[in-house]
């Protein structure tokens, strides 16, 4: 179907890959699944899905250089999926620009709500149910805070003149931390807002997308307020 969310799935493991692919078309969403990386990047720029699982060990190109690949070309949300919860994992999947990552074995249930979850963020569809992408921070007109220029209604962030250029996660992070400036923000409160958490989820991923935003908008903007969370500097 043409309203269908349409997801590139890249595994190695034939078992996990063509079970999970079953699982996500039940949901109703529209799979094309890839066995390695480099027939992944060819199915990603031949199909521009609407959002990518990469698991991070694939033969050929793993999934960290596929996610940065990807990043390279387009914002399109990507998830990644590991079988250790170790930190290296984690962190240089979003270093890369991953969205989120959820930790093998994971339930079916659980998969499709974290994909749902960040398709809500960017303004899809899940798997054939309409979500209202909504706003973050509903302020309207362009905030300044020194260099940085914020533009609700554009969506647009320029520093010192110059366009940045910034993922909609990133753009949803910055617009957070825009509706309150001064006010610290926790990370679980982050990790609701932002990354439509409804449950526990791991800080990390809030603490790598933090340090990434910095990057791009000047490493003294965003304060860290240790044991509390962060704040935008007005």
């Amino acid at each position: 179907m043409a309203d269908q969310t349409h997801v590139l799935f890249v595994e190695d493991d034939d078992v996990i890959r063509e079970a999970t692919q079953l699982a996500l078309e039940r949901d109703g969403f529209a799979v094309t699944a890839m066995p390695d990386g480099l027939s992944g990047l060819e199915a990603f720029r031949a199909d521009r899905p609407d959002i990518a699982l990469l698991d991070v060990m694939l033969p050929g190109l793993d999934g960290v250089s596929l996610c940065r690949r990807i990043r390279d070309e387009s914002t399109v949300p990507v998830i990644m999926l590991s079988a250790r919860a170790d930190s290296i994992d984690v962190v240089l999947g979003l270093e890369a620009g991953a969205d989120d990552y959820v930790t093998k074995p994971f339930d079916g249930a659980v998969l499709v709500a974290r994909i749902r979850a960040v398709l809500r963020r960017f303004g899809h569809a899940g798997g054939g149910d309409r979500a209202d992408a909504g706003s973050v921070a509903d302020t309207g007109g362009v905030l300044t805070f020194g260099e940085l220029v914020v533009d609700t209604d554009g969506m647009e962030v320029r520093r010192a003149g110059r366009p940045v250029a910034l993922t909609p996660t990133e753009m949803r992070l910055l617009l957070e931390f825009s509706s309150a400036p001064g006010t610290v923000l926790s990370r679980d409160r982050l990790l609701e807002r932002v990354w439509d958490y409804g449950w526990g989820g791991d800080t990390r991923v809030v603490d790598v997308h933090v340090q990434r935003l910095r990057t791009k908008i000047g490493q003294d903007r965003i304060e860290t307020v240790r044991g509390f969370g962060y704040k935008l500097k007005a």
